[in-house]
Formats: structure tokens, sequence, C-alpha cells
């Protein structure tokens, strides 16, 4: 008896086992890199990003997305480009969002959330690294390591406080 399963084998042919069909709420294919300062693993690199400065390029944020999440810290991130591996992605978060033509890192760490009325589903490439200190850059008003552990929940944009607690950096539990 054939199976009625439909697996996650996305083609734009008709055969046995794949579909055509996107889950209704969309799939995102997103990369995070998160940088602990060496020697706080709890004080995390976040930004309060810029929203004049090309989040569509940079982030995938179109200009009313970025303006919202311009109020909160935000991991640097992005969605990645099509065709552009997770790591690929991580190395361009890294030169283009925080100016590092490149910096060891550890991962990817993934991570899958199927949320909200219509399941959109999120596939989650976390890469994770030290850093001892961080130069401003133009695609954030403020840059700097925090203390995620004392840091509010709604002040973190974009639920990247999952993101942190994926990876075992944010424990609202200890608040």
């Amino acid at each position: 008896m054939p199976t009625d399963r439909k697996f996650c084998r996305f083609a734009p042919t008709d055969r046995p086992l794949q579909t055509r069909e996107i889950p209704e709420g969309g799939i995102c294919l997103s990369a995070f890199v998160v940088l602990s300062e060496s020697g706080h693993r709890d004080r995390v690199l976040m930004g309060h990003l810029d929203p004049s400065a090309g989040w569509d390029h940079i982030g995938a944020l179109d200009s009313e997305r970025a303006a919202l999440n311009s109020k909160g810290w935000m991991l640097p991130s992005s969605h990645l480009i099509l065709g552009e591996s997770p790591q690929a992605a991580a190395d361009r978060i890294l030169k283009e969002q925080l100016g590092l033509p490149s910096h060891p890192l550890n991962g990817p760490h993934v991570f899958s959330e199927v949320y909200g009325p219509k399941n959109h589903w999120d596939l989650e490439f976390v890469f994770l690294g030290e850093r001892t200190q961080i130069a401003q850059h133009p695609a954030w008003t403020e840059l700097a390591f925090i203390d995620v552990n004392e840091t509010p929940r709604e002040e973190i944009s974009r639920y990247h406080d999952d993101i942190l607690a994926n990876v075992g950096r944010w424990n609202p539990a200890s608040r």
C-alpha cells in the first residue's frame, strides 16, 4: 500500500515522494551569528539596526520590517540567498553586517520551528563564536555585547531570544 505522506522534498516535477506545494505559511532559511564576548558566555553581540542601512540587501528585511525591528536588540542575521550555503551566509553576515572579513565560527547548529495558524516553517542555521571587541558598523545605530540574561524579552526583536535559548545563551527561567 503506497504512503499518503507528503515529504519535504520540494521539486518542480510530479514524482513520487515529493511535492511542489510550499506550506501556506511559507518557509524561511536563515543564518544567525552568535558572537559571545570572550570569557563571558552570556554577553552576546547584538545591535539596534539602522533602518536606512539597506537591510533589504544585507538582511532580507523590507523597509517596514527594518523600521519595526530597529527598536529592539537583534542578532546579526539574514535569510539565505537562493542557492547560498549556510556557511556562505554566515560569512556574508560577518562581512556585510559586522565589517569582518572572516572570523572562526562553530556550526552550523540547526534548529527548526513551525508556528502560527498557517504553519510557517523556519529552518535556522546558527553559528557560534567569540570575540574580545567589535567596532561599530553603519548597519547598526548601536552594536554591543549585552548580557542577554539581564535583557527583558520585550527588548529583543524578531524572536531572537528563541535563537539564544536554542544555543543555551538565554534562559527565561533564570530571570
